[in-house]
């Protein structure tokens, strides 16, 4: 076979495999190539120049001795399909479900996670979005700190456990999205600046950026579209989710993700499947998502953090930090039907104008995808904690039908249904034990400056954090537990039976609340989510059909006596709300 790597600068490259050495021969734009005689699962790599080390394989389909290690020739095996009748699932009208395979079973791996799927199915979920499995060194990690894309993580199941995962998932009637980083490399194990320029002069917040409009970028970037098309492609995964998109430093005429979403709808219609590309960004600019044809990138959904905040502030009354812009129940009112807060107005947080307006007219508002928490959200907290930990049932049920009932597309995070106790802590495992050490440090430094201890903040290289994060599946059988379920349950048999729900325009949702009496309503067509954010029963003016609800809702005279943290969803709803406008 032909082995293949790009090292424009190099004066020899040499392939070494299992114990050989082999000259390569210089091509043209920086490739170097040799044919030799290879056999599945034999080890190679690549020693450059003068240097010693041998390097793996920049697309690398399997490491089965970590990133540190030789690589391994592999090909999933195309009779091991099982899903030739899948068709796909387009993002309107689909609900998400984000886990960490390393911590949503006690195994942590593919198989483990599969025996969960049925779960998933019952509770009403559509698509399974993955945190990060490419390659990344040590045994666990949250996925963000990969550096070998194309290979699947081993000690998750590597690629044959990933084929089998989708397998069970489409099996079943569930897309799978996964979620990539393109933005940084991990801190350790990265060689890919041993082979060329794939790393560009300055930093964003994770590390140093990606080469993607200097010189050698035309490659750098076919690297990390083809990484993409091969997740789509050979995985046969349903979606990808964008991670830090604003943190993608590209001044070309074309952006990387515009060139992306050309090519992922080509591959669309080669598949006769939809793909799905969701873009995580904080800049609340609605070119990403906006069609190419109208001048925007094409992108068919991104992560709604406004939302999460307005619904997150409201209920829990938290202030600190980004959430201080927020928390007004006309700032909830505004996001919920106008998709963000912040659209050409002025950010306390940031202390400028930020955002641009969402144009209702054109684009959905099931592009964006709402979460009541995620891995961010909860992980990049001092302790990890979740809601759960901090807000009462009927405050997280009140949350859960904000957004499971507004006209975004909604996320949940693995055990949010059922308000898991246990944390969702920012765990590592680097094999280097400075990397490591100053991993520690930079995440007690960061929290030191907002009054946490060294003591307080758990160490990420601690297996003990890791172990913490693991879901415990006992749980859902006991109370509180088992009442959140079932509340889910209900509210996404909702979303999925009454097309109110999915119907995707802004424009069309109404709201009404009252700020003293602290009770809010979000308004689907002729159906009303009641909520009551205060401690205290109220009187809310809606009358209607209880459809669900948390608490006992009672009709009076003057309206729906709504329990004290909790919501009603009233049929035929006649109130005062109204259609906000622009």
């Amino acid at each position: 076979m032909e082995f293949r790597v790009w090292a424009p600068g190099a004066e020899t490259v040499q392939l070494e495999l299992a114990g050989p050495r082999h000259p390569m021969r210089r091509n043209g734009g920086g490739w170097w190539s040799v044919r030799v005689e290879a056999e599945p699962g034999d080890r190679y790599g690549f020693l450059v120049d003068d240097d010693p080390t041998v390097l793996p394989d920049p697309r690398s389909a399997r490491q089965p001795d970590g990133v540190h290690g030789r690589s391994a020739l592999h090909r999933l095996d195309p009779a091991g399909w099982t899903d030739a009748a899948w068709t796909g699932r387009a993002l309107a009208g689909s609900v998400l479900y984000e886990l960490h395979i390393g911590t949503f079973t006690p195994e942590g791996t593919f198989d483990a996670a599969i025996e969960r799927l049925d779960h998933l199915v019952d509770l009403g979920v559509t698509t399974v979005e993955l945190m990060p499995v490419n390659a990344f060194d040590g045994t666990h990690n949250w996925g963000y700190d990969g550096v070998l894309w194309y290979a699947v993580q081993e000690s998750y199941g590597g690629p044959d456990g990933l084929q089998r995962f989708v397998n069970a998932c489409h099996t079943r009637g569930l897309a799978v999205c996964l979620d990539v980083v393109y933005n940084h490399l991990g801190p350790s194990g990265n060689y890919l600046p041993r082979f060329g320029p794939y790393l560009a002069e300055g930093r964003n917040t994770w590390g140093q950026r990606l080469n993607l409009d200097g010189p050698g970028s035309d490659t750098v970037r076919r690297y990390i579209i083809d990484n993409a098309l091969r997740w789509l492609r050979d995985f046969h995964i349903d979606a990808l989710r964008l991670d830090a998109v604003h943190a993608l430093r590209d001044d070309t005429a074309v952006h990387l993700l515009e060139e992306l979403a050309v090519e992922t709808e080509s591959l669309a219609a080669h598949l006769g499947r939809p793909l799905t590309l969701i873009a995580e960004s904080d800049l609340n600019d609605p070119r990403l998502i906006t069609p190419r044809a109208a001048g925007g990138y094409g992108l068919t959904g991104q992560w709604n953090d406004d939302l999460h905040h307005a619904v997150h502030s409201a209920v829990s009354g938290e202030r600190q930090g980004y959430y201080s812009d927020f928390g007004s129940l006309a700032c909830l009112s505004r996001t919920l039907t106008h998709g963000w807060f912040h659209a050409a107005t002025y950010s306390g947080f940031r202390g400028r104008t930020h955002g641009r307006p969402l144009p209702r007219a054109t684009v959905p508002g099931s592009a964006l995808v709402a979460f009541t928490c995620n891995h961010d959200q909860i992980g990049n907290r001092a302790l990890g904690d979740r809601p759960s930990a901090y807000l009462t049932p009927g405050q997280l049920a009140v949350k859960a039908a904000l957004i499971l009932l507004s006209a975004n597309t909604p996320l949940l995070f693995m055990g949010e249904e059922w308000g898991a106790r246990t944390p969702f802590q920012y765990f590592t495992s680097h094999t280097d034990p400075q990397v490591g050490a100053a991993t520690a440090a930079g995440r007690r430094a960061e929290f030191a400056e907002h009054g946490w201890t060294a003591e307080e903040v758990p160490d990420p290289q601690d297996p003990a954090t890791f172990a913490r994060s693991v879901l415990d599946w006992s749980e859902p059988r006991g109370e509180p537990h088992a009442r959140l379920l079932a509340c889910y349950r209900g509210l996404l048999a909702l979303r999925r039976g009454r097309p109110e729900f999915t119907d995707p325009w802004l424009a069309r949702v109404w709201t009404d609340h009252d700020a003293t009496q602290r009770w809010f309503v979000l308004g689907r067509g002729r159906i009303a989510v009641v909520c009551n954010l205060s401690e205290d029963d109220v009187v809310v003016p809606v009358h209607g059909r209880v459809l669900l609800a948390w608490a006992p809702a009672t009709e009076t005279g003057a309206g729906t006596l709504v329990s004290g943290h909790s919501f009603a969803v009233l049929e035929e709803a006649d109130g005062a709300g109204t259609v906000v406008t622009d």
